[in-house]
């Protein structure tokens, strides 16, 4: 029987699939039940080529999808979706990989609890480490706020552990197949992430933390966050409204913790959104960055169950007094026209 089903999207990533795949494959349980699907979503590079070759270099580790036509990381994720038959579900990007360990702790872990998600940290993979980097604490990055090592009964809690420290990546959360049942990545859209992870979220009964690092997020220049603009922009300010929509009429929406936290995570978008407009001058953003910029405080108000001026109480409450200050600072910015 299939336990755990690793989905890697492939494109473009020819330098560094093989330290991505090696550090799966060597983790593989003698046994088996640990599904390995790789879909390349028609890279330009030689990355089907080197799939093919590791797949003969470790025959029957490695389930080869391709998909016809380029249709970004949400459809790769989703086409893998349809194809996954593990329990469980594990997305890694191909240019990160598993830390030693890994599989085995979460097989320990769902042998033992079985729970609908299980979270776990990450630390940050860089070319070059430097004393800033570990000052920052990039060796161990944690994916929750909330209790750790045990097993828990409360989604509301599980959303607000994953949005006070806005690590929603799809890679840090393991989860029940089930859970995915009618919920898809939406195709065409960026930070789809924050979109869809809490709905996984919302349909968990229980959750389990480890607060230990089993995967190394590769930080590269090409990151979403390296390279903003208007489109990005806006879908990161609207990536958390399908949240509040499904949440409305729902006890969870009443934890005091969780309307912090979601009010939290949707002012972090703001101010992301709000710096890229900010810095657009005239005739490089359509619509005009004071139209945007209206409309990412629209959706932050759509997004946040509490008021700017509540938010920035709360803050003031937990002596957060500059973040206070920053988000009411970027909150009320006015664009240069």
């Amino acid at each position: 029987m299939t336990w755990l089903s690793i989905l890697v999207p492939v494109y473009n990533v020819e330098h560094y699939l093989e330290a991505c795949l090696d550090s799966v494959v060597a983790q593989l349980p003698d046994d088996g039940g640990v599904q390995v699907l790789v879909l390349d979503d028609r890279s330009t590079d030689g990355s089907w080529a080197l799939m093919q070759r590791l797949a003969v270099r470790w025959p029957g580790r490695l389930e080869l999808l391709r998909h016809e036509r380029n249709g970004g990381l949400s459809a790769a994720r989703n086409t893998m979706l349809d194809a996954a038959t593990g329990d469980y579900l594990w997305f890694l990007d191909s240019d990160d990989k598993l830390l030693p360990g890994a599989i085995a702790g979460l097989q320990a872990i769902v042998r033992r609890h079985g729970p609908d998600v299980v979270l776990c940290d990450f630390q940050v993979w860089r070319e070059r480490v430097r004393l800033k980097h570990r000052l920052r604490g990039e060796g161990h990055r944690h994916s929750f706020d909330g209790p750790a090592r045990q097993l828990v009964h409360d989604r509301g809690r599980l959303l607000a552990g994953m949005l006070m420290t806005g690590e929603l990546h799809a890679w840090s959360k393991i989860s029940r197949r089930t859970l995915w049942a009618g919920l898809r990545f939406p195709v065409g859209r960026y930070f789809e992430d924050m979109a869809t992870m809490p709905l996984m979220a919302l349909r968990a009964d229980s959750f389990y933390y480890e607060p230990h690092p089993w995967l190394a997020y590769r930080q590269r220049g090409s990151s979403i966050l390296a390279t903003m603009s208007t489109p990005k922009a806006l879908d990161q300010s609207a990536a958390l409204l399908p949240l509040a929509q499904a949440l409305q009429g729902r006890p969870e929406l009443q934890q005091p913790g969780l309307r912090l936290a979601l009010a939290h995570q949707a002012a972090r978008s703001l101010i992301g959104a709000m710096r890229h407009v900010c810095q657009c001058k005239a005739g490089e953003a359509q619509p005009q960055p004071s139209v945007l910029a209206e409309g990412l405080r629209h959706n932050f108000r759509a997004a946040s169950p509490v008021s700017p001026e509540e938010l920035a109480r709360a803050y003031l409450r937990r002596g957060w007094w500059l973040r206070a200050a920053k988000f009411l600072r970027w909150f009320r910015a006015t664009p240069t026209p």
